[in-house]
């Protein structure tokens, strides 16, 4: 009599496992992703497994380790080697995202084909298109294609030995949602066939010194499909996403253990590929020859450099039983915490009407600096008072009204300046000592300061 199958429940979107069925993942949340699995009982499975690194499986001394700087290759676009912390580390996996049609595969194959020309050997193995595809879309983005290698399979473990005959420097996986395994029994894109497929190159990777970029999907709210897992296992993660203008790409570090979390890239689409945006400011400032209530600029700081981008707010009657508040490109929650100041410490009651704001360009705010604008945009609008085109605003507003310093000043005022801002409203604290030539400082310390301002621009 064989012995019963083992099985176990494991969530699709996150990995966690669970002894019997359920309708939500207590792990992450998820409703209706915990899924059967078969648990293999092979011989392979059950082998020593040396980490995600593929380390020696002994105790050393810190001291000892052998310590090197690590090495980068340049990939020929500046904002993508920023994104990456200053160029692509050897030895590293990459992990890049995005719906489809954003550009991951265009992007990957425009990066290696800079790099073969720099007499780096290349593969690119492609697990979704055909070669004849892919050699079309570099005919048509007019790419060098004679140093590129080229290779059309699934399996992990073919994908390894072709790597070891070929040895390539930096290779590319397209992508790990299609691979398999012969370790994981399921079938592929499964829970355990992307982690353990996942794990398998990683290791090969860090084992051989070979860069390695591997493609993920994304589910509908434009998360990485998979285990959380994934996201653990590789050294970089980067989503490749539309702005709301279809020609630009914004490029976002989620993790990156050699550079900051965070890193902005900006790329505009033609026709011939992906093309970096030297001046992201610009991007987002499209604004019309004649300005409207409403419309504030902020300077954010994304990464490494500062950003100019345009608030939105509409405020207008309610109509219906209660008035909506509605909060585009930054936390929904902190909309409702600042019009709560705005009615204590400001004076200005919106309890009546409805507030949408929106940050023009599809950009999403994680920081507090945009606090000052979100008011002021608020204010604009309810009055229908018109802010200058050449006026900026940045500032954390805390729960007393104060008005609180943030990070960077002094670069923030800079920037704008030269993109021809006249006059910044800024906190208190973050005054430059120097002045700023042909910009006109305002310091602030409290919401009602800033309202004052605000009425004489």
């Amino acid at each position: 009599m064989s012995k019963k199958e083992k099985t176990a429940f494991v969530c699709t979107e996150c990995g966690a496992d669970f002894p019997r069925w359920g309708g939500q993942c207590t792990g992450c949340g998820a409703w209706n992703t915990i899924k059967e699995v078969r648990l293999g009982a092979t011989a392979e499975r059950h082998k020593r497994r040396d980490g995600y690194a593929g380390g020696k499986s002994e105790v050393q001394w810190l001291s000892d380790v052998v310590w090197a700087r690590e090495e980068r290759i340049q990939t020929g676009m500046s904002e993508f080697d920023r994104v990456l912390g200053g160029g692509l580390v050897k030895g590293s996996v990459v992990l890049i995202g995005g719906a489809p049609g954003a550009g991951k595969s265009t992007i990957l194959l425009q990066i290696i084909a800079h790099i073969a020309q720099q007499g780096i050997k290349v593969l690119y193995v492609s697990g979704e298109e055909s070669l004849r595809q892919i050699a079309d879309r570099a005919h048509r983005l007019k790419l060098p294609s004679d140093k590129i290698l080229m290779l059309a399979e699934t399996s992990v473990q073919r994908i390894a030995d072709v790597m070891d005959e070929v040895e390539p420097q930096v290779a590319v996986v397209d992508s790990i949602q299609v691979v398999y395994t012969e370790q994981a029994e399921s079938a592929p894109g499964s829970v355990s066939q992307v982690r353990e497929s996942a794990s398998y190159l990683t290791q090969y990777a860090k084992k051989n010194n070979v860069a390695l970029f591997l493609v993920g999907h994304v589910t509908k709210d434009q998360s990485l499909a998979g285990p959380m897992t994934l996201s653990h296992i590789v050294d970089s993660q980067v989503i490749l996403a539309a702005t709301d203008d279809a020609r630009f790409r914004v490029m976002r570090a989620d993790k990156n253990r050699f550079g900051s979390v965070g890193e902005l890239g900006f790329f505009a689409m033609d026709s011939a590929g992906l093309k970096e945006v030297r001046n992201p400011s610009a991007m987002f400032l499209n604004r019309p020859e004649k300005p409207s209530s409403g419309s504030v600029v902020t300077v954010l700081w994304e990464g490494t450099r500062p950003l100019l981008v345009e608030i939105q707010a509409l405020v207008t009657e309610c109509q219906y039983g209660n008035p909506r508040r509605l909060a585009v490109g930054f936390d929904q929650n902190r909309l409702a915490m600042l019009l709560a100041v705005l009615a204590r410490h400001g004076g200005v009651f919106t309890a009546n009407d409805e507030i949408y704001a929106n940050v023009v360009g599809g950009i999403k705010v994680t920081e507090t600096s945009s606090d000052l604008a979100i008011i002021i945009g608020i204010v604009s609008s309810l009055r229908d008072k018109i802010i200058p085109h050449d006026v900026f605003f940045f500032g954390e507003v805390g729960l007393s009204g104060e008005i609180r310093p943030v990070a960077n000043g002094y670069a923030r005022l800079n920037d704008a300046a030269k993109h021809g801002f006249k006059k910044a409203v800024i906190p208190k604290a973050n005054a430059p000592k120097k002045p700023i030539d042909e910009l006109t400082v305002y310091p602030v310390a409290t919401l009602a300061e800033v309202l004052d301002i605000a009425s004489e621009l």
